[in-house]
C-alpha cells in the first residue's frame, strides 16, 4: 500500500504556476486525498525530512535527495525555506531540520565531503539569516541567545504555523511571546552539526567555536526552560517571565538533540507516563492542571503524530531507554496497522486515546495518505519489528 501511495503523492512541478512555486526536482506531497475540497500540491519543509526516512528505507534515494535539493533551491531563491512551496508561505518557515536532512543524504547516498561543504554553507546562511535574525523580516533571536517562531506579518497565529503545530495549546494564542523548547533544541542540533561538519572539513578550530555556541544554548535552555521541580522542559513566555503550564512532547526534543543532561533525561522519561496511551504518545498531557480535553486543537490531546513519535523514539534510544522506546514504537505501529486493516488507509494524525475514533480536526479536514506517516511507519517497522512480524504485515 505504501509503495503504491508514493506514486500517488509524487508531484513534478518545475515552473511557477499561480501561487505554486516551481521546484527543480520531483517531490512528495503530504496527501492526495481530495475529499471536502482540500487539495495539497505543494512540498512542505519539515514534512520532507520525515518522508525521507521512509523513502530511504524504500530505496528511493534519488527522490529523497531531490527533495533536499528543492529545499536548498528554495533558500537560495527566497533567503528562507518557506513553510511550503507556495508564494504566500514565504513570510514564515517551518521547524528547521536542514542540517539533519543534509547529513541523512550525505550518509545514505555516499556523498563527498565537497558535496557536504556546499550544502552546509547554505544551512549556515539559513541559521544566521533566518533563525538568529534580529530585525525584519526575521526577528527570531530575541531572548538571551534563544529564538522564537516568527512570521514577517508579526501575527501570533502565523508564527504558530511556523512551529508546525498549527493549532496547539502550548502558546495560549501568543506564540510570538514564547521561547519554544523544540525550536531551540533544533538550533542546538544545527550548531552541533556545524561542528561535526567542520571536523570533516579538517577545521577543528571552527568546530570548537560551534561546540561552544551549542554549549551556551544548552546552558541557557536549562536556566530558562527547565523546571527542576517538575523535571521537564517548558516553553517560556519571555514577555511575562513564566513557563507555559502545558506539558507537551516538544520537551522530548532535547533528548533527540542530545542537549539534555543524564539527570534531565531520567526525569523526562519518568514523566512520560503522562503522555502514554493505548495508541502511543498524546501530543500533550492530561493532568488536571493541564487538561486539553474539550479544547479543539490538532496538536494536543488526544491526537498523536508520526514526527513527534519518531523524534521521541530517537531521543529515548540516544539516552539508552531502549525498552521504553520499543514499547511506545509498538503501540504506535499497532495503531497504524489496526486502522489500516479496518479502513485501508494511513492517517495524517491518530486519536491515540481511542485509536479507532476520529482525531480532533483543525484548520483543514483530517487527511489520509499520508506522507510522513508512511515514512515514519517504514522506518520504525524496520527498527522495531522482527522479520517474522514484518512478514505478517
Amino acid at each position: 500500500h505504501i509503495e503504491e501511495t508514493w506514486s500517488k503523492l509524487t508531484k513534478v512541478n518545475s515552473q511557477d504556476n499561480g501561487t505554486l512555486i516551481g521546484l527543480p526536482h520531483p517531490y512528495i506531497i503530504p496527501s492526495a486525498d481530495q475529499q471536502e475540497g482540500f487539495v495539497f500540491e505543494e512540498m512542505y519543509y519539515w514534512d520532507s525530512y520525515f518522508i525521507a526516512q521512509g523513502l530511504l528505507r524504500a530505496g528511493k534515494n534519488d527522490l529523497a535527495e531531490g527533495m533536499l535539493e528543492n529545499l536548498i533551491y528554495l533558500y537560495k531563491r527566497f533567503h528562507i525555506i518557506p513553510n511550503g512551496s507556495r508564494f504566500y508561505f514565504a513570510s514564515r518557515s517551518q521547524p528547521p531540520l536542514l542540517t539533519s536532512y543534509i547529513f541523512e543524504i550525505y550518509k545514505s547516498c555516499d556523498k563527498s565531503v565537497e558535496w557536504l561543504k556546499e550544502r552546509i554553507a547554505v544551512a549556515e546562511r539559513e541559521y544566521y539569516g533566518v533563525w538568529m535574525g534580529e530585525s525584519q523580516p526575521n526577528i527570531r533571536n530575541v531572548y538571551k541567545g534563544l529564538s522564537r517562531y516568527f512570521d514577517t506579518n508579526y501575527l501570533d497565529d502565523l508564527a504558530e504555523c511556523e512551529s508546525g503545530w498549527d493549532m496547539n495549546t502550548r502558546f495560549a494564542g501568543q506564540c510570538l511571546s514564547y521561547i519554544p523548547v523544540d525550536l531551540n533544541s533544533l538550533l542546538y542540533r544545527y550548531e552541533m552539526d556545524f561542528a561535526r561538519a567542520n571536523e570533516l572539513f579538517d577545521d577543528p578550530d571552527t568546530a570548537e567555536v560551534w561546540k561552544t555556541r551549542a554549549k551556551m544554548r544548552a546552558v541557557n535552555m536549562s536556566l530558562e526552560l527547565w523546571d527542576s521541580k517538575k523535571g521537564f522542559f517548558f516553553d517560556l513566555d519571555y514577555a511575562e517571565g513564566r513557563h507555559s503550564n502545558v506539558w507537551s512532547l516538544a520537551s522530548l526534543y532535547p533528548l533527540w538533540a542530545g542537549l539534555a543532561s543524564e539527570m534531565q533525561a531520567e526525569k523526562i522519561v519518568n514523566n512520560l507516563v503522562k503522555f502514554i496511551n493505548e495508541g502511543g504518545l498524546a501530543t500533550t498531557a492530561t493532568l488536571d492542571d493541564n487538561d486539553s480535553r474539550g479544547i479543539t486543537k490538532q496538536w494536543a490531546y488526544p491526537n498523536g503524530w508520526a514526527p513527534l513519535h519518531w523524534l521521541a523514539l530517537e531521543g529515548l534510544t540516544r539516552y539508552g531507554y531502549h525498552d521504553q522506546a520499543e514499547m511506545i514504537a509498538r503501540k504506535w505501529l499497532k495503531t497504524n496497522l489496526d486502522y489500516f486493516k479496518t479502513l485501508g488507509v494511513f492517517r495524517e494524525v491518530y486519536n491515540v486515546v481511542n485509536p479507532m475514533d476520529e482525531p480532533e480536526e483543525g484548520v483543514y479536514p483530517s487527511q489520509t495518505g499520508f506522507g510522513w506517516t508512511n515514512g515514519v511507519f517504514l522506518d520504525l517497522a524496520k527498527k522495531y519489528l522482527t522479520p517474522e512480524e514484518t512478514a505478517l504485515i
